[in-house]
């Protein structure tokens, strides 16, 4: 493919890789900072979703202080997307056949949601899309950011994919080349684990002295339920069963809007049994009996997945490089034990929006916005994680009842005298270290869906709305098949099978052996084979533009 033509290209001040809240936050900000000063910027954002929202995920109990901050007059707007403000916050810890519902007395005042909004984070992103038009951006949905420019050693762009790639990697009758979008600035906001991202990171040190990213992965379902099970405004969370002592995670419940309840299971990748399988601890905790008489009656209308980033103030990378910033979640801003990050996504956009525009405004290019990276942790981002930084090394270090109870403490002494015991902890491993061989675990068995309140994985798929162009090359890829069969089959028995909510990946018997089939149609991007693959041998990269799942009030 050598002789492919050369790319067209487009100039630009300032481009924008993620149309998620971070990405659009900063272009809002930095439109608004330009028509105050009567200025003019150019700002594009790109993204691979075919339309803004379709690939945004999340629970979600959101606080409203990163909209407050960019839109002040959005509560009174009839578009508004959020419309339901929590009434009611209950935390509970499960048994087998029981549990207890924690006072509220007991919570630090951090984890208290009344004020915030239970809503879709992707109508949310569908609002800030318009209002970002609104304001002269321009957003490109349906192309994916494949590759960085990098010139001199700085960052001057980016290109989308090309389109019309066979699956033998060939051009064929509908190819089309991909745009350069170049810029003076270039801001990655791809969400967890973003494909280019990940490549920054490595080619400028970003974590240098930074603690390993930790991450978890979030399955989520919305249902219409019967009005006499509809609690407006209720915020449940659980931890406890069906999760073992040793392997972290939770569960939320929310009911919004007219008779929907988001209803998902969040499951810590440091897992270490490999049988261990994310999606059916969801189907199996929705069977708890103080769980499951909400959905009686009702019906099932969405499902997805996604990988959240758990590492905190001490995994978050360098923001500012040559020529580019991170912001949102591709920097790791999410309050794990609030199981929240959109408002600190908003206002991280907001904040490098700011240091950019006092680049721009002084005639700088492509060098490093330096004084980005060195105001976050003094900001309301920095103070929101920092209070919370040992909660994810104590869960892990000590197990679930333990390490909650200690990262209890932990906060109390921190919000009351901005003190802790632990200083700052170390995660310890990264998640892919941490599974341990088939042969040193019991192998955990979950019983089959009955379709009413439990479901498989390729039903839930079909109500992502997930599609891919099948005549393309396979996105998820697989970087040495030889090691992918004597490790991650022969030793840890597959384990890529079980930690895919999606059905992408199956170990097949055959004529010649075992084969690896990758089902690469069904993928919701969630790109957990790309952090939990014990060998790191499995590349996640962007598929034909518009791919993916179509997410509705997810």
């Amino acid at each position: 493919m050598s002789d492919l033509p050369a790319r067209e290209s487009m100039e630009f001040d300032v481009v924008v890789v993620g149309a998620g809240p971070a990405g659009l936050a900063t272009a809002i900000r930095l439109k608004q900072r330009a028509a105050d000063a009567g200025a003019d910027i150019s700002v594009v954002v790109v993204e691979k979703g075919s339309e803004v929202g379709a690939h945004i995920l999340s629970g979600a109990v959101i606080d409203p202080i990163g909209l407050d901050g960019l839109l002040p007059e959005w509560r009174s707007d009839p578009d508004r997307p959020l419309k339901t403000e929590v009434t009611a916050d209950e935390f509970m810890y499960l048994g087998h056949a029981g549990g207890v519902t924690l006072p509220n007395v007991f919570m630090p005042k951090l984890m208290n949601n009344h004020g915030n909004y239970i809503g879709s984070l992707g109508n949310v992103a569908r609002y800030l899309g318009r209002k970002a038009e609104e304001l002269g951006v321009e957003i490109y949905p349906g192309f994916p950011a494949a590759e960085v420019l990098i010139e001199d050693g700085k960052v001057v762009g980016v290109a989308t994919g090309d389109m019309g790639i066979s699956r033998n990697g060939e051009p064929n009758a509908n190819f089309t080349r991909g745009m350069e979008l170049r810029a003076k600035y270039t801001i990655f906001g791809e969400g967890a684990r973003g494909s280019l991202t990940k490549q920054m990171v490595e080619r400028f040190g970003l974590n240098a002295g930074k603690d390993h990213q930790k991450y978890g992965i979030g399955i989520k379902e919305l249902w219409q339920v019967k009005p006499e099970h509809f609690r407006p405004g209720l915020v449940r969370h659980s931890m406890g069963w069906p999760l073992p002592n040793n392997s972290g995670g939770g569960s939320w419940l929310y009911h919004f809007d007219d008779n929907l309840v988001s209803v998902g299971f969040v499951v810590h990748l440091n897992y270490k049994n490999p049988t261990l399988s994310p999606f059916d601890e969801f189907q199996r905790f929705k069977t708890h009996p103080m769980v499951r008489d909400v959905f009686e009656g009702g019906k099932r209308i969405g499902y997805g997945a996604r990988a959240i980033m758990e590492g905190g103030w001490q995994s978050v990378p360098r923001l500012s490089f040559p020529g580019g910033c991170l912001v949102g979640d591709s920097a790791g801003f999410v309050n794990v034990p609030r199981i929240k990050g959109s408002h600190n996504a908003i206002l991280s956009g907001m904040l490098c929006a700011d240091h950019l525009f006092a680049a721009l405004q002084g005639g700088r290019a492509h060098d490093e916005v330096a004084s980005y990276e060195e105001s976050w942790r003094s900001s309301p981002i920095g103070y929101d994680l920092k209070r919370v930084r040992n909660v994810k090394p104590l869960w892990s270090k000590y197990g679930t009842a333990a390490g909650v109870a200690l990262g209890g403490l932990d906060m109390w002494l921190t919000e009351i005298f901005n003190w802790s015991p632990f200083g700052t902890m170390s995660h310890g491993k990264p998640d892919h270290k941490c599974l341990l061989p088939l042969s040193q675990v019991k192998a955990i068995k979950y019983d089959k869906p009955d379709g009413v309140l439990t479901f498989d994985k390729l039903s839930s798929v079909f109500l992502s709305n997930t599609n891919h162009e099948e005549d393309q090359p396979v996105h998820l890829k697989v970087k040495d098949m030889d090691l992918q069969k004597a490790s991650e089959h022969d030793v840890f028995g597959g384990p890529s099978q079980r930690y895919c909510p999606a059905g992408v990946y199956e170990w097949v018997d055959g004529e010649g052996g075992v084969r690896y089939q990758i089902n690469a149609q069904n993928c919701v991007h969630c790109k957990t084979c790309d952090i939990k693959d014990p060998n790191q041998n499995i590349n996640w990269v962007t598929p034909e533009g518009g791919g993916g799942p179509n997410y509705v009030n997810m």
